[in-house]
């Protein structure tokens, strides 16, 4: 077995984080793009299963005689398919990397009061083909956004209605994602398990003096670096200036057919696809005035010819006139 405790060792920036209390048995299927968040304790074993035999193990601060100094103490027979951890000391915390079937998975170890006893890890390969995606219909996926909205009610009064389903209400923090003008709030999160179907209550709130328009269908939710597109959703498209409006909207299944299994302890992103914005309104201009009145044309310059033949006809014009006019003369006396 190879056990390298390199100090420096980078967190990826997604992460799975486990929410408090979590259950003390918990099933998670493998996936090397993800970071897993595992509470151990002082007090307690944390047993971390994978499906075959473990290739590697890599960590910072870890011990494996518990003498050599170190936050966590760590307990793995080479060629086994599970490592032991446990803390050390309060508030401690380290990643691990554990190499299995060519490829590594990181987890993060933290010390708390509520610790995971067992993580048994499933081969995302072998779960997807063993189940794949269920068919839900439209009708029946607006019947799951109709139980979202009226899970409180339901839970109360006709409990076997929502027997399957599991419910996270963030209350006074709700999880924020803030694009300047605007900001995505999620307040619910339900899990609809025989439809392997999340659905989604969050709030839009425009800070803007402007309207913000988006595309109803393009709701989209980032686990990791893993993006799932809605399935239906219940939005108007609109967010007038300085409003908030309420939005439900499911993610079912994976983008390539699978079931998704998505836990609700899950970090979760929301995305909305923006749409420009409309074009200011155009200012009134004033009419175009009438068209002016054509200039004169201008007497077209003759050519010294043509100057001389005006001429000479003008004279004669001039002394046919005053042969016209002239008196008539008096006879000649004898």
């Amino acid at each position: 077995m190879k056990m390298n405790f390199m100090p420096g060792l980078l967190l990826l920036a997604a992460a799975v984080a486990v929410a408090a209390p979590p259950e003390a048995i918990q099933r998670v299927t493998l996936d090397e793009r993800v970071v897993v968040t595992v509470p151990v304790s002082t007090n307690r074993v944390t047993t971390i299963s994978f499906p075959g035999p473990i290739a590697a193990i890599d960590g910072v601060g870890v011990t494996t005689d518990g003498k050599t100094p170190g936050q966590f103490q760590l307990a793995h027979t080479q060629g086994s398919s599970f490592v032991s951890v446990r803390a050390l000391a309060r508030k401690a915390a380290t990643n691990l990397n554990i190499r299995w079937n060519k490829r590594t998975y990181v987890f993060e170890l933290i010390e708390g009061h509520a610790p995971v006893l067992a993580l048994n890890l499933e081969d995302r390969a072998a779960s997807e083909i063993v189940q794949s995606a269920p068919q839900v219909t439209p009708t029946r996926l607006l019947a799951l956004l109709d139980k979202a909205k009226a899970f409180p009610l339901l839970k109360k009064q006709q409990p076997e209605v929502v027997a399957s389903a599991e419910a996270r209400t963030f209350g006074d923090e709700p999880q924020v994602a803030d694009f300047n003008d605007y900001e995505i709030c999620i307040e619910e999160v339900f899990r609809f398990n025989p439809e392997d179907t999340l659905v989604f209550h969050v709030t839009l709130r425009n800070k803007s003096e402007h309207p913000i328009r988006y595309l109803p269908e393009s709701f989209c939710v980032r686990v990791g670096n893993r993006l799932y597109h809605q399935s239906i959703s219940d939005a108007p498209g609109l967010l007038p200036p300085h409003a908030a409006s309420t939005v439900y909207f499911a993610i079912t299944g994976t983008p390539d057919g699978g079931r998704n299994e998505l836990s609700l302890k899950n970090e979760f992103s929301v995305l909305v696809s923006r749409l420009p914005s409309p074009p200011l309104s155009a200012a009134i201009t004033p009419p175009a005035p009438p068209p002016l009145s054509p200039a004169p044309q201008q007497p077209t310059e003759m050519t010294p010819e043509q100057e001389a033949r005006a001429r000479e006809t003008l004279r004669q014009a001039i002394e046919e006139l005053e042969n016209t006019n002239a008196p008539s003369a008096k006879p000649t006396k004898p």
